[in-house]
């Protein structure tokens, strides 16, 4: 598709109407498979890499393979070579939250100027640590807090941040049960990644 006509907050809004158009004719085109890969380094340090994913029935290269450093602090006997998982939750939830209002905000009209968030999840880690089974083992409660410049009274940028909500894939996957398959098998010797 080409990118024409009026940009709000970046986004091609007639770009974004085809892309939904095409869609509503055929829903086989929204069906997406994500993917990531990652690499136990050594103690909490690991390393997840980003390269392609599946859309619009083919699979579709990132412009660059994003590496993503993941490690714990040294108060959870890390070396603090990346953020932790917990924290790349919120990193995503914030990313999607943000992504989200502005694409419905483009698609109403609304220019948005600036966004920021800011968040904190709260985590007891006795369960990660085998100490209790009385606690859970991730997030207890997410707190999210939204700063938002727009030239829009406080009730739409509350219906906004309800529709980002609504709508947000990350914010679905957090607040809601997602079924996980985990596999393994031992293998005598580990393929080389690039």
């Amino acid at each position: 598709m080409q990118t024409h006509g009026q940009k709000i907050n970046g986004i091609a809004v007639d770009q974004l109407r085809e892309t939904i158009d095409n869609i509503k004719q055929d829903p086989g085109l929204a069906k997406c498979t994500f993917r990531a890969q990652n690499r136990w380094i050594s103690g909490g340090h690991n390393q997840a890499l980003v390269s392609d994913f599946h859309g619009a029935n083919q699979d579709i290269p990132h412009r660059q393979t994003f590496k993503l450093e993941i490690d714990e602090p040294p108060l959870l006997l890390g070396e603090d070579f990346g953020a932790n998982p917990v924290e790349y939750v919120l990193t995503a939830l914030s990313g999607c939250l943000t992504s989200s209002l502005i694409y419905h905000a483009a698609a109403q009209g609304i220019t948005i100027e600036e966004v920021e968030s800011e968040l904190e999840g709260d985590l007891d880690l006795r369960g990660f640590l085998g100490i209790s089974n009385e606690v859970r083992n991730g997030y207890n409660q997410i707190n999210v807090k939204f700063k938002v410049k727009a030239d829009a009274p406080q009730e739409k940028i509350d219906e906004l941040i309800e529709l980002a909500q609504q709508r947000s894939p990350v914010f679905d996957i957090v607040s809601h049960p997602v079924n996980v398959m985990v596999t393994g098998e031992k293998v005598a010797q580990m393929e080389v990644r690039h």
